[in-house]
C-alpha cells in the first residue's frame, strides 16, 4: 500500500520539493500530497485513486528534474517512486539485469559490479535515480567506450493510461509495442506514463580500473588569444578522435566559469579498451596537448584529484602559479572502477538549492568566433556564479544504427555542454537567470550557428540540438524548439503517435512534454 504524505504531515515541506529549490514557484502551484510506493502494484494502486479522485499525477524517481515539470502540480499527486529500487540479476550474476526506477547510479554500479562485474554506462551523481536518468538517455564517463544507457536497454515495465481512464500495466520491448519501447529509450518515460522497471539483456563488462588527472588554468594571466587556443586545442582532440577506438576509454571534462572563480580546469578519466590502465599513452597524449611536463604513474600521499582548483591537495602542495597544475609532471590517480564509480555527488532527500540549466551538442570543435564569444560573457560579471561543463561525447555514442531504434537522434557529436547557475537567495533570480540566457544566446549567435535561429544550437553542419535530460523551458519560446531535443527527422511525429496511443488524454504532461 503507497505511504500518502500530505499537507498536515510534518514530512510534508520537504517532501513536496525537489531539489531545484525554485520549484514549486509558489505554494499554490505545489502538489497536495505525495505517495511514496514500494512495489509496481502500490504505483498501481496509487496511480489509479489518483485518477479516479481527478488529480494530475506527476511521477518521480529522486527529485532531480531540472524544470518544474514534477513538483508544480497545484493541489495533484506527486507518485515518488524512490523505494521502488531494487537491482538484480540472474543466478550466479547472469543476466538479464533488472533496474527498478528508484534505484540510485551509485547502488546500480555496486550492485552489478558485485553481482556479475558489468556496468551500466550512466552518470557520476550518485544519488540520481534510473527512472528519468535511462528513460532520457543517461550517459556518463564510460559513454564514448561503451556508448549510453538506452543503447543497452532490452525491455521496460510500465502503467500506462488507456482511453477509458483504467491503468494498464506493459512489459515493451521489440516485439512487444515496439514504437513504445523506442520512445522510452530516451523519449522521458514522463511522457507516456508511469515506468516500473528496466530490463537488460546485456551490459558490458565493468573495468578493473581508472586513472584520472587534471590541469587549470589562472584567470588572472589569463588573454583572449590563451582562451581559444585551450578551447580549439580541447574541442579539436574530440573532433579528430572521435572514431579512434583507442581513445574511446578517454573521457574529458572542462569546466568553464567566471573569472572572479580564480582558475578554470580540464580533468580526464581514462581505461583502455581491456579495463586496465597498463597503456597511459591515450591520456598523456591528450594531457600534452595542452602542456609539457612528464607524467607519474601514482600520485604522492595525499593528492586529492576531487580538490577544487586552487584549493591546497594536501601538505605543501599548493598549485604553483600559472597555467600547471602539476607535481613534477601530470599528476595521476589511479583507483579501481568501482571506488571511483561510488564517489559520485549528489544530494539525497532534501537539500538542493536554486537553479537553471541549458545544454548544446556540439558536433565540432570551438571555432575562435565561439571561444571569443564564451571569452567575453565569462570575464563579464553578468555570468558570475555560472558553470560551462563541457563533456568529451561521441565514440561509440555515435552509432548511426542507434538512432533509428532509439528516442535519441544526436549521433555525430563530438561534446556535449551543459550551462549550469546554482545560488541559494531568491533575490538573485532575476541577475542568475539573466546572465545564464545572456551568455547561451551569445555562444551560439556565431556564424557557424544556423542563421535563422540565432541563438540556438539547432542542427546544422556544427551543432546537434539539445539534450532533453537537461530540459530548458527557455527554448519553448521557439515555434520549432522540438528540432532542438528530438532532431528534424522522424522521431517527433514517432512520439507523437505513441502519445496518441498510450497516453491519448494526455495524462503525463508538463511543459515540454509530447503533444500528440
Amino acid at each position: 500500500m503507497p505511504t500518502i504524505v500530505n499537507r498536515q504531515d510534518p514530512r510534508f515541506e520537504i517532501a513536496h520539493r525537489g531539489h531545484n529549490l525554485r520549484f514549486p514557484s509558489a505554494e499554490a502551484d505545489g502538489a497536495g500530497r505525495v505517495e511514496y510506493c514500494e512495489t509496481a502494484e502500490d504505483a498501481a494502486e496509487a496511480l489509479q485513486k489518483v485518477l479516479d479522485a481527478g488529480l494530475r499525477p506527476t511521477v518521480r524517481s529522486s527529485g532531480h528534474c531540472y524544470e518544474d515539470f514534477v513538483v508544480n502540480n497545484p493541489n495533484g499527486a506527486i507518485l515518488d517512486v524512490s523505494m521502488l529500487n531494487q537491482v538484480s540479476s540472474g543466478p550466479g550474476g547472469a543476466p538479464p539485469y533488472q533496474v527498478q526506477p528508484g534505484a540510485m547510479l551509485g547502488n546500480i554500479y555496486q550492485e552489478f559490479y558485485k553481482r556479475a562485474n558489468v556496468v551500466l554506462p550512466g552518470g557520476t551523481c550518485f544519488t540520481v535515480c534510473a527512472g528519468g536518468h535511462i528513460s532520457g538517455g543517461g550517459y556518463g564517463i564510460l559513454a564514448r567506450l561503451n556508448g549510453i544507457t538506452v543503447d543497452w536497454l532490452s525491455s521496460v515495465d510500465i502503467l500506462t493510461v488507456d482511453a477509458n481512464g483504467r491503468v494498464v500495466p506493459r512489459h515493451v520491448d521489440k516485439k512487444h509495442d515496439p514504437e513504445l519501447f523506442r520512445a522510452l529509450r530516451g523519449g522521458q518515460g514522463s511522457n507516456f506514463g508511469l515506468i516500473t522497471n528496466f530490463t537488460f539483456d546485456e551490459l558490458p563488462p565493468a573495468p578493473s580500473e581508472l586513472m584520472q588527472a587534471g590541469i587549470s588554468f589562472d584567470w588572472s594571466s589569463m588573454t583572449p588569444d590563451k582562451f581559444v587556443n585551450i578551447l580549439m586545442t580541447y574541442g579539436n582532440y574530440w573532433e579528430k578522435h572521435d572514431q579512434n577506438k583507442e581513445t574511446w576509454g578517454l573521457f574529458g571534462y572542462m569546466g568553464l566559469n567566471n573569472k572572479s572563480s580564480g582558475r578554470f580546469g580540464i580533468s580526464a578519466t581514462f581505461t583502455n579498451p581491456d579495463g586496465t590502465v597498463k597503456d597511459l599513452s591515450v591520456i598523456n597524449d591528450f594531457l600534452d596537448c595542452f602542456q609539457k611536463c612528464k607524467p607519474i604513474a601514482e600520485a604522492p600521499p595525499g593528492y586529492s584529484s576531487h580538490a577544487a582548483p586552487g584549493r591546497d591537495r594536501g601538505a605543501g602542495m599548493r598549485p604553483p602559479p600559472g597555467d600547471s597544475v602539476c607535481y613534477g609532471g601530470h599528476v595521476m590517480t589511479k583507483n579501481a572502477w568501482i571506488t571511483a564509480a561510488s564517489d559520485g555527488s549528489g544530494n539525497g532527500i532534501g537539500g538542493g538549492s536554486r537553479a537553471k540549466y541549458k545544454s548544446a551538442y556540439m558536433k565540432k570543435a570551438f571555432t575562435e568566433a565561439e571561444a571569443l564569444a564564451l571569452y567575453k560573457m565569462l570575464t563579464d560579471d553578468r555570468s558570475r556564479g555560472l558553470i560551462v561543463a563541457v563533456d568529451s561525447y561521441g565514440g561509440a555514442t555515435n552509432n548511426p544504427e542507434r538512432a533509428s531504434d532509439t528516442s535519441i537522434p544526436q549521433r555525430s557529436s563530438v561534446m556535449k555542454l551543459q550551462y549550469q547557475s546554482y545560488w541559494q537567495d531568491a533575490s538573485e533570480d532575476e541577475f542568475r537567470l539573466k546572465g545564464i540566457r545572456d551568455t547561451f544566446t551569445a555562444a551560439y549567435s556565431t556564424p557557424v550557428a544556423d542563421q535563422a535561429h540565432l541563438g540556438t544550437p539547432y542542427p546544422n553542419d556544427h551543432y546537434e540540438g539539445c539534450y532533453m535530460n537537461y530540459p530548458d523551458v527557455d527554448m519553448t519560446k521557439y515555434d520549432d524548439w522540438r528540432d532542438l531535443y528530438y532532431g528534424t527527422g522522424e522521431l517527433y511525429p514517432l512520439l507523437q503517435r505513441v502519445k496518441k496511443t498510450y497516453d491519448p488524454h494526455n495524462i503525463f504532461h508538463h511543459t515540454m512534454s509530447v503533444r500528440a
